[in-house]
């Protein structure tokens, strides 16, 4: 199968070495990501800049392209200028953190993977639930078992899987939890500094509080070591609430 593997850590990272490594054994592989860190960048796309493009080689050999430009950048070129024919596949990490709750959103791992879908193209992306000391050997294991099932059975149309792993050795992971997404979010906190011009300016330095969920969300089945797998899809209408809108009296904007 051909695969398009992207990040938004950058290509320099472990995480998407380590994920190419595993996933190279089955199928055909190109990278294209980003040449430096995108974190939380969401699903931005660069309309002002240029898009700058250079091989990168590790271990002396081709390893990929290396985009200027966000995760969602990388997989719109990827498809429509860089590779022959279209990926069967988009794989998206391994990010360093999980992307549960409503990191979803700011993710820019999960919106690489998004865009995927939104091409037409299935697409996963993986997590693995720390950000020091990472072993990203087991989510790479565990992404190249997915992708056979992805491939065996297939995804609907414009749907990814969200997958994040457990920060544990692989034979203390629990089991798979197919999960829906909780509402866990980053909370805000800034730092307020004076830099050497006597000039206010803010670093942000929140985090995201520990997993206290119930139930099928994706945080809980982290947390309870099990890694988590939800469906997720672009389409964000709040279908339970369109009746409801439709009774409303909306006032008449014409002229008076």
């Amino acid at each position: 199968m051909k695969i398009l593997l992207t990040n938004d850590d950058g290509i320099y990272t472990k995480g998407i070495e380590a994920l190419g490594e595993h996933l190279s054994k089955d199928h055909d592989v190109l990278v294209a990501a980003p040449e430096t860190e995108q974190s939380a960048v969401g699903h931005a796309i660069t309309l002002t800049d240029p898009l700058r493009v250079k091989p990168v080689n590790r271990n002396g050999a081709f390893f990929g392209y290396a985009v200027k430009g966000t995760p969602a950048d990388c997989v719109k070129l990827a498809i429509n200028e860089l590779m022959e024919s279209e990926p069967e596949l988009v794989v998206s990490g391994i990010n360093l953190g999980a992307n549960v709750g409503i990191n979803v959103i700011y993710s820019g791992t999960v919106s690489a993977a998004t865009e995927g879908a939104i091409l037409g193209v299935p697409a996963i992306a993986v997590s693995v639930n720390t950000f020091k000391n990472p072993d990203f050997q087991p989510a790479a294991r565990f992404a190249r078992l997915l992708v056979r099932l992805v491939e065996q059975h297939g995804l609907p149309p414009h749907t990814s899987l969200n997958v994040n792993v457990p920060a544990i050795p692989g034979n203390k992971v629990r089991g798979v939890r197919i999960t829906r997404q909780g509402v866990t979010r980053f909370v805000e906190r800034f730092d307020r500094r004076v830099d050497p011009r006597d000039n206010v300016y803010y670093w942000q330095c929140g985090s995201t509080p520990p997993f206290e969920e119930d139930g099928d969300t994706d945080a809980c089945a982290l947390a309870s070591d099990y890694i988590s797998i939800t469906p997720i899809h672009h389409d964000l209408t709040n279908y339970g609430f369109m009746e409801s809108l439709r009774s409303w009296s909306f006032p008449s904007i014409s002229d008076e």
